[in-house]
């Protein structure tokens, strides 16, 4: 479908989430897997830069303690600019497509773009233009820039994924994105039906 995610596993035997992270190789991401904790972040659900198996286990146990553990999912790393994607059924305007600065900060930031889908490429260009952030998608204080056609083909896969999903998905947010010089991959989504 052309949506990138990180390397991961899901299960709830740390045996396994072990054994995943010793393959691929540290550091990782851990995250919990419960169908009550809708802001993983929030409720200390996350833990990034995990550097070993101690660290693992750790996070995995405190975990087990959470409401509704439904398992743990064990990411690869991903560095680079934290954008959110989402998008939500307007009611006068069919579905609408929103670009921001992403990550934990979304909510302070409030610095996204909207466009009805699907979205062109110009209108991918306009949404990032947009941004007051945007200076951290052009490579700010040295950094590389974001892979402008990776984000732009990430953008229209998903706005033509809602389009053809209509009215059976309220919301979707992609939060974070995480854009490089080289690929943009969903760290992480939320789908309210």
């Amino acid at each position: 479908m052309g949506l990138e995610v990180p390397r991961f596993i899901w299960t709830t035997r740390i045996e396994e989430a072990l054994r995943f992270a010793n393959e691929k190789g540290y550091p990782v991401v851990a995250k919990v897997v419960s169908p009550k904790i809708l802001h993983k972040s929030d409720q200390k659900g996350v833990v990034v830069g995990i550097e070993g198996d101690h660290e693992l286990r750790e996070a995995f146990e405190r975990f087990q303690r959470m409401d509704g553990f439904a398992g743990i999912l064990v990411e690869e790393m991903v560095s680079g600019v934290e954008l959110i994607i989402g998008s939500k059924i307007d009611y006068q305007f069919g579905p609408v497509v929103l670009l921001g600065i992403g990550g934990t900060g979304v909510e302070i930031y409030q610095d996204v773009s909207l466009r009805m889908a699907p979205l062109s490429p110009r209108d991918v260009e306009g949404m990032a233009g947009c941004l007051k952030g945007r200076r951290l998608l052009e490579g700010y204080r040295g950094a590389e820039p974001v892979n402008v056609a990776k984000l732009t083909e990430l953008l229209r896969i998903f706005s033509n994924l809602v389009t053809e999903l209509g009215k059976s998905v309220k919301s979707i947010d992609l939060n974070p994105v995480i854009c490089s010089s080289n690929r943009c991959v969903i760290a992480d989504a939320r789908i309210i039906l």
